[in-house]
């Protein structure tokens, strides 16, 4: 049966009911809950510019409007990205590597900003480049150019840049404003505030995904739409509304990691960036270094760029980025786990990573990276 809320009083939480459309049959109902899950996820943010409406414009949020794409993929040549983030960058390596003239515009004067660190933000503009895409940062679209009814330019202070199709990728908004009520703590952002059993500020009334808040072990409650989390936390809420104690599995919290590839590259972040750590107060040091993914003596090796953030005193990792070709961000997997478990950059220099020469140099660059911190 398709459902959707209908447009009265559609959550009473205290009468625990729910009023509801049947999208098929048109009819509303009332149905009544033991325990709510709200996964509503999260509407694309579409800026409010002229010709935003025109039919070759696609918020890149839902398999429909990627397949739309697809399916008219020949008639597109040029392309323009509007926003520099995960899926901005993703999309524009792809369709550069399809043979696409692709411009990505960028409002902040880097790429994936929120995530990396300048020095890395500049690698990942590198790889973006080597595939052939142009790079605009610093760019805000102020006007879309609509000729019978699509866009046919887009215009930033600076630039005019001719194209067939517009993808946004400027990020989310919950989707929640149905749910809303005095009793449901939210995020500024209108994301649901859960606890780690997923459960909301209303009892029996759990979020996850998109439409909620993520528990960050080192920044606490925030929204942070990852896959990764809402799987998580999907499974949790799962367990917990069957269960007669519904705070019986709990999220241990995540620590935002993530990872990128562009061309031959990767990229990946786990735990704090350095704005993060100053925005907390954090005495930190930070180490870059750059060495070989693998022995040389072995095809094939490369560089890979590690950055460690640690505490002053304790020397406590607090944050790391990867930058590299093949195997670089698998890294991320130990470095994730280094943070989680509280490790300082001392026992990280001698941890006995598994070695051989097409894996690793003898002393593996994680350990590498960790013994320079000072």
């Amino acid at each position: 049966m398709t459902l959707r809320l209908a447009t009265k009083q559609q959550i009473d939480y205290d009468q625990k009911t729910v009023y509801y459309r049947n999208l098929k049959t048109k009819k509303e109902d009332l149905t009544s809950y033991d325990r709510l899950v709200i996964a509503s996820g999260a509407n694309a943010v579409v800026p409010n510019i002229p010709g935003v409406e025109a039919s070759n414009v696609y918020p890149f949020t839902r398999l429909k409007a990627v397949q739309e794409i697809k399916n008219q993929l020949d008639d597109y040549q040029t392309v323009t990205i509007i926003g520099g983030g995960f899926i901005g960058v993703e999309v524009s390596d792809q369709l550069a590597l399809l043979g696409k003239k692709v411009t990505l515009v960028e409002g902040l004067d880097r790429l994936m900003a929120g995530q990396f660190d300048p020095e890395f933000s500049e690698k990942i503009k590198g790889a973006v480049l080597e595939e052939g895409v142009e790079v605009l940062v610093n760019q805000f679209v102020k006007e879309l150019v609509v000729e019978d009814g699509k866009v046919t330019q887009v215009k930033t202070a600076d630039h005019t840049i001719d194209t067939d199709l517009v993808i946004l990728a400027i990020g989310y908004r919950p989707h929640t404003a149905f749910a809303k009520n005095e009793q449901l703590e939210m995020l500024g952002n209108g994301a649901i505030v859960i606890d780690p059993s997923g459960e909301t500020s209303i009892s029996d009334v759990f979020a996850a995904g998109d439409c909620a808040s993520s528990l960050h072990r080192q920044l606490g409650d925030i929204y942070l739409p990852l896959a990764t989390v809402a799987s998580k936390m999907g499974r949790i809420i799962g367990v917990n509304v069957v269960s007669d104690n519904k705070k019986s599995l709990e999220y241990v919290g995540s620590l935002g990691t993530g990872a990128v590839k562009v061309g031959r590259y990767e990229a990946g972040r786990t735990g704090l960036n350095e704005v993060q750590a100053q925005e907390l107060g954090l005495a930190y040091k930070t180490t870059l270094i750059s060495t070989l993914n693998h022995t040389e003596y072995w095809p094939d090796y490369s560089d890979i760029d590690i950055k460690l953030i640690y505490e002053v005193g304790s020397k406590r990792l607090l944050g790391a980025q990867v930058f590299g070709k093949k195997d670089a961000v698998l890294r991320m997997t130990a470095l994730t786990t280094a943070i989680h478990a509280g490790l300082t950059t001392d026992e990280i220099g001698f941890i006995d990573y598994a070695y051989a020469p097409p894996f690793s140099t003898t002393w593996e660059a994680i350990n590498i990276a960790a013994n320079t911190a000072k």
